[in-house]
């Protein structure tokens, strides 16, 4: 028995090197097949207007720092492991998003529309386009979404304010697809959320044109299914791996369908159910079941109007340091957990105090904002997960979103 154990040991490392060869090329013939099936790749000169309305897209170029990274974690981990291409779970992933992804551009003369609001640093989030965000390795965005002045298109808000009269929710969705075309090998997660006190409606109508938007495709051979079956993970209640997700958005919904009557049934729609009625209201430990028979459930920190002890003196470190983040611990390790790293405009007249979200995002003087304060956290804390985690003004700390995604 002692002679044999050589010859299995060899054999066992043959076997194992073979599987490792193998794997490799299946996933290097995936990506290049992503990269070169493309019926429709020309999605540019399919929705032409889509990658430029409103400046929201600008640019699908500029610059590229680390949006391959989570193609990279894949790749090194079959590399290193010998993992199968479908590992590892997005779950188990630290992924960079954008809260409040659609607020790179508030203008005075969108005011007849909306009439007068604050000034824009009130509602402002993002200084970058999402084309930037993509290309700076943000994977996961925020969008917040109402009818556009006419109520003909859906378009995108903040509180009252408006992006823009002629941005569109499809034509932003069509850009998507044009970044996913040239990067195959990456993943989105897109939360979507009907954003209140607009000043606009939301009716059946507007439900019916989300619906139609995010249902699964049907047997008709028209664009809007190529799209759906080409760009999105069809699979409702699960949160797969970064393997079988690759080139695809994943719905975060957020919205409800409660004016419809009657309302969708289960099997056509896809994506994680984290609906506005489910979810708390400026909530610090929020626990959404998004799979009753997994029982697969999100974590959410999402406490925006934060409240100071009755002993703190208001100051922007008093409240950037209140703020909680909750990681996962032995019980929640195979939950999603999603924190939101920022704050609405905060105010306290008693003593003529305010913070608005750049503010508590990047500090002031020699008082560092949340963002700097989150990279020397990450920094120290190098293979723990944290999930995902919403910034506001992510690319004003070099670095910061290059290290969640290393953490």
């Amino acid at each position: 028995m002692q002679g044999e154990l050589p010859t299995k040991a060899s054999g066992l490392r043959k076997w194992r090197t073979a599987c490792l060869m193998v794997t490799i090329l299946i996933a290097l013939l995936l990506t290049l097949r992503l990269a070169v099936d493309s019926s429709f790749t020309t999605i540019g000169m399919l929705r032409e207007g889509g990658v430029t309305t409103g400046n929201l897209m600008a640019s699908p170029e500029g610059r590229e720092s680390s949006s391959s990274l989570l193609a990279d974690t894949a790749f090194e981990e079959i590399l290193t492991r010998g993992a199968p291409i479908l590992a590892p779970k997005l779950i188990h992933m630290n992924l960079p998003g954008t809260h409040d992804t659609a607020t790179c551009k508030k203008q005075k003369e969108l005011l007849r529309y909306t009439g007068e609001i604050p000034p824009a640093h009130f509602f402002r989030c993002q200084q970058s386009s999402i084309f930037q965000m993509l290309n700076d390795g943000i994977r996961v965005f925020d969008l917040r979404y109402a009818y556009n002045p006419g109520n003909d298109t859906i378009g995108f808000y903040h509180s009252r304010a408006l992006l823009a009269p002629t941005t569109t929710l499809i034509d932003v969705l069509y850009g998507y697809y044009a970044w996913l075309e040239r990067h195959p090998t990456e993943t989105i997660l897109l939360s979507l959320n009907h954003e209140g006190n607009t000043g606009t409606v939301e009716d059946e109508r507007i439900q019916e044109m989300v619906l139609d938007i995010f249902s699964k495709p049907t047997n008709e051979d028209t664009l809007v299914n190529k799209m759906k079956r080409r760009f999105w993970i069809q699979k409702r209640g699960e949160l797969g791996t970064l393997g079988e997700s690759r080139g695809k958005i994943i719905l975060l919904q957020r919205f409800s369908y409660r004016l419809l009557n009657p309302p969708p049934e289960v099997p056509r729609l896809h994506g994680l159910d984290l609906g506005a009625d489910r979810w708390t209201d400026n909530g610090d430990d929020i626990h959404l079941v998004y799979n009753p028979e997994s029982g697969a459930t999100a974590f959410i920190e999402d406490r925006y109007a934060i409240t100071l002890p009755p002993s703190a003196t208001p100051s922007t470190d008093a409240y950037i340091s209140t703020k909680k983040q909750r990681a996962p611990d032995a019980q929640t390790a195979d939950q999603l957990f999603i924190t939101f790293a920022s704050a609405a405009f905060l105010q306290d007249p008693t003593e003529g105090f305010y913070m608005y979200p750049r503010l508590y995002a990047v500090g002031e003087g020699n008082t560092p904002g949340m963002n700097e304060r989150l990279l020397h956290y990450f920094e120290q804390r190098k293979g723990q997960r944290f999930g995902v985690i919403m910034l506001d003004f992510y690319d004003a700390v070099p670095g910061l979103v290059e290290t969640i995604l290393g953490a």
